[in-house]
């Protein structure tokens, strides 16, 4: 942790992190090969723990999340399918198309109050066997969930899902980018919470810290052929160790720490949730993200002045604003922060 309230405090994503003194070190002395032909011993390792740490056979490490996810997009659908899932999700908002342009489906959104599908509403949205109509090919899923403002899944509902996927012999993949905040939150296992879905990606640049990279898990079948579509992508990247070795001491020492980023996030909400003019539930912040709603002007414009006071955050529609925690910041950040916004309210 770096303290930053004497200066710019950055709250725009847990993705400004910076590696750890550890994560420089093992880097620097990372055993590296030749990962397209996968010899790369340190890359290996991050893949076998990534695996055992989500409750899967098998584990490919990719550059991105965005990577992870259409990717096994990818895999799981043909062209002319619908992929069900939250209107407000990661791959919809922030993939660019990817899932019509690389993967030729459609997005069968819906709607929903926290950012999950409940079981009624997936049932629902799965199409009939009628030969005229798109097909459904997967239901993607998101957790934590970005853009409700971090929130935690239900688990018997994601369970409920799991088991009605099952049933019409249906895959599920899991947006898992910052699914160890949840496990953490909920003190359970990301391999618990992984567990109804086949496939699930996690991000190791986000709040465990790592500079690059993510993890695709999940049947070795399907992880030998995301092997393929990784290299089509053009995420074949030779001594890749350097960037692995960072990842294991990501899995090694940041996950319980989330509890941290948490704690900060919660203190931010009830210092905002106290200033005339902003709009927050604090009760509702469940991890690391925090959004607020302010009475007047916009979103943008709250931001610029904020952005002048010496915090960066990141506009959303209309009024609302997200702010996120992470490890380089402290208590005293979060009340400067919080000190400012009430100048620019």
């Amino acid at each position: 942790m770096s303290g930053a309230s004497s200066g710019v405090i950055d709250l725009r994503s847990d993705t400004v992190t910076k590696p750890t003194a550890a994560m420089r070190r093992a880097m620097a002395e990372a055993e590296v090969g030749d990962d397209v032909y996968r010899e790369d011993p340190t890359v290996r390792r991050l893949e076998e723990e990534a695996a055992g740490r989500l409750g899967k056979a098998a584990a490919l490490f990719v550059p991105s999340g965005t990577m992870g996810n259409q990717v096994a997009i990818r895999l799981w659908t043909r062209p002319g399918q619908e992929v069900i899932l939250e209107a407000r999700s990661h791959i919809i908002d922030y993939e660019l198309g990817q899932m019509a342009a690389f993967s030729g489906v459609l997005a069968r959104a819906l709607p929903s109050a926290d950012g999950f599908l409940t079981p009624e509403a997936v049932r629902a949205a799965i199409r009939p066997p009628i030969y005229y109509v798109s097909k459904t090919g997967l239901i993607a899923l998101e957790n934590t969930h970005n853009m409700a403002g971090g929130t935690i899944a239900p688990q018997q509902d994601m369970e409920a899902i799991g088991a009605l996927a099952r049933e019409r012999s249906l895959p599920v993949h899991l947006d898992g980018a910052r699914l160890f905040n949840a496990a953490v939150a909920l003190g359970r296992s990301a391999a618990d919470l992984a567990a109804p879905c086949d496939s699930v990606m996690v991000c190791l640049s986000k709040g465990l810290g790592a500079p690059v990279g993510s993890i695709l898990a999940g049947p070795a079948d399907f992880i030998d052929e995301a092997l393929v579509v990784r290299k089509r992508l053009g995420g074949g990247m030779r001594q890749v160790g350097i960037l692995a070795a960072a990842g294991l001491v990501a899995l090694a020492q940041q996950i319980d720490r989330l509890a941290d980023d948490h704690a900060l996030a919660r203190r931010l909400a009830e210092r905002i949730g106290a200033i005339p003019g902003v709009a927050i539930d604090p009760a509702r912040v469940a991890t690391n993200i925090v959004i607020f709603e302010v009475r007047q002007g916009t979103s943008e414009e709250v931001a610029g002045r904020w952005k002048q006071e010496g915090v960066l955050c990141l506009p959303l529609e209309g009024r609302r604003v997200r702010a996120v925690t992470h490890y380089d910041l402290g208590p005293q950040d979060i009340d400067a922060a919080a000190d400012r916004l009430r100048r620019v309210v």
